[in-house]
Order: structure tokens, then sequence, then C-alpha cells
């Protein structure tokens, strides 16, 4: 079997293995340990699970896209960040007193707007520059980041609608609102990617970005429109977690963007990128989000979730290494 052959088998279907081995794994520790009374596989357990993996699983759906162009995306949490802001805030403006709650649908509206035009501005940046996106968007990074803190300096930013809870605490067919979103997000991204020529291009971009050129795709303007996408994606993300909590402190979404890397990389997508898929993804977010919730089911605290998260991602950077290494016909793993 030929090394590329190999490598996109074994990443087709390890992350559900390793899913699989997390859920037996959490279940036989938790009653060998005796630490919870509750079954870790039941099944209020696993719908709660998809409902919590929605924060990070829409912002990481996003990043796939601009990683299998070959760029990466530091400023999401800030994006996160600042679209609830505007989303909480602008419900209280007097410009809207009269539409009462008319002024949800035009805040979701502001809140998408300000992060499809911020990760727009991201990619824009990125194609007239020629600067590398890693450094783009750190600077935006920091550049959001401040802004929120800005805004209301170190204080929260609240506001509660009762109307937008009943809607974000709803359920329809046993799923919570957020795990819909999550859901259509994933299968809209997927269409796009599979069977889209925006999402062919991707691939083409991510693999080879001069042959691209030579083949006459449009290479600047497709990087703005897919960081405008996970803009949008970030903004999308803060407007379902945000109806439903209604208060938003200046230091939300930190971090995010390396759960979010982490997630991608873990479903599959090549970090250097040309290859990867959505569906991945989405088992990279349950992956993790199992991990955290497996390991606290056993006790274990923050900090070890995240020393257990960061040497799983560094094993996974190796084995990616391994599986592309070009004109090896046999892996050294």
């Amino acid at each position: 079997m030929k090394p590329g052959t190999l490598s996109k088998a074994l990443k087709s279907g390890a992350i559900w293995g390793f899913i699989v081995l997390e859920l037996i794994f959490f279940s036989i520790a938790g009653e060998f340990l005796s630490l919870s009374d509750k079954a870790f596989m039941d099944w209020e357990n696993m719908l709660l699970l998809l409902k919590q993996s929605a924060p990070i699983g829409i912002i990481a759906i996003g990043m796939t896209i601009v990683m299998v162009n070959g760029n990466i995306d530091l400023s999401v949490g800030a994006t996160y960040a600042i679209a609830a802001i505007v989303l909480l805030d602008s419900m209280t403006w007097p410009i809207f007193a009269g539409l009462g709650d008319w002024v949800i649908p035009v805040s979701w509206l502001l809140a998408l707007a300000v992060g499809t035009v911020l990760g727009a501005i991201n990619g824009l940046i990125v194609w007239k520059t020629g600067v590398d996106a890693f450094i783009v968007t750190l600077g935006a990074m920091l550049g959001y980041r401040g802004i929120v803190f800005m805004f209301n300096g170190e204080q929260p930013t609240s506001h509660l609608n009762w109307t937008l809870v009943d809607f974000a605490e709803a359920e329809f067919l046993g799923l919570a609102t957020a795990s819909w979103f999550l859901l259509v997000v994933t299968v809209a991204i997927w269409f796009l990617m599979t069977k889209t020529v925006h999402g062919r291009n991707a691939y083409a971009i991510g693999d080879n970005r001069e042959a691209a050129v030579n083949a006459g795709i449009r290479v600047g303007p497709h990087i703005m429109i897919n960081f405008a996408i996970i803009g949008f994606l970030a903004a999308l993300s803060a407007v379902v977690f945000y109806s439903e909590s209604g208060s938003v402190n200046p230091n939300d979404g930190q971090l995010y963007e390396l759960w979010v890397i982490t997630a991608v990389v873990l479903g599959g997508t090549k970090i250097t990128g040309g290859a990867g898929s959505v569906i991945g993804t989405f088992g990279g977010v349950i992956a993790i989000q199992l991990l955290r919730k497996g390991l606290g089911h056993i006790g274990a605290d923050t900090s070890t979730v995240n020393l257990v998260i960061g040497l799983i991602l560094i094993v996974v950077l190796i084995l990616d290494r391994q599986l592309n290494v070009k004109g090896k016909e046999e892996l050294k793993v």
C-alpha cells in the first residue's frame, strides 16, 4: 500500500476509533473508581456532550476550511468575544428601543456581520500583503482582544432577553438548539468542501498554491472568502452560546483558537494544508469534549486535562508528519 493511501485510510477511521476507546475507558474507569453514581455513557450525558461541543465545534468547522487552504486563524477567540458583546449590547441601544423582541434578529445580524467583517479583514491583509496568516492573525488576536477590553474595561457585558433564552434552551427531536446549529453548520460546510468548486479549489490551493495560480484559480479572493467564513462562524458560535447565558466577560474566548486547532488536527487535517475533512473535524471536536468530560468524570482537574490533550496533540502531529512523508515506501513510526 502506498504511503498516501495508507495515510488516508488511517486518518478516515482513526478519530472514530479513538472516540470508541475513550467511551470504553472512561466507562470502565468511572465504575472502577466509583467516583460517580451516574453512568458515563448514558443517553442524557451524550446529548449534553453534543450541546457542550457546539461553541468550539462551530468554529472548528470553519477552521477546517482555512487550514485546508494552508492558512490558520488565531483571532477566532477574540472575534467570538467581540461578536458576543455586539449581540448583547446592541439589544440595549436606544435606536432599537421600539422594536420589542424584533431586536433579537437585528442584534443577531449585527453580531454576525461584525464577525464576518473581522474575518474578511484578516483575509484581505493576508491576500494583499503576502504576510503569513499566522503573523497576521496573531496581530489581529491581540488587536481584537484590545477592542474587547476598550469597550467595557474588565467588566462583563450583560443583557438577558427571556425570549432569546427560551429559544436557546429549546429542544427539537431531543436535541438542544446549540446542537442543531452545530449539526447544520457541519452539513453545510461539508457540502461546500465536497460538492462545490470552492471546496475543490480550497484543497488545490492548500496542496500547491503555485499550481493553483497557474490553473487560473483566484487564490487571493478565495482566501479572503474563507477567512470571512470563519469570522462568520466564530460570531455564530458566540450568538448561539450567549443567547442563553446573557453575559460575556472580556476574557471569554481566550485559548479557543488552541482548542479549535487541536480539534481540527486531531480530526486529520494537515497543518500544512491540502488535506482534511469536515467530518474528521467533527470527530475531533467530539473526541476533545469527551476527553474533557471523561477526565472530569474520573476526578482529574483542569491542569491534568490540558496536559493530556497537549500530549495527544503532539503525538498526532508526529504521526501526521510520518504519514505524509513524501517519497517514502514505509512509515518510520
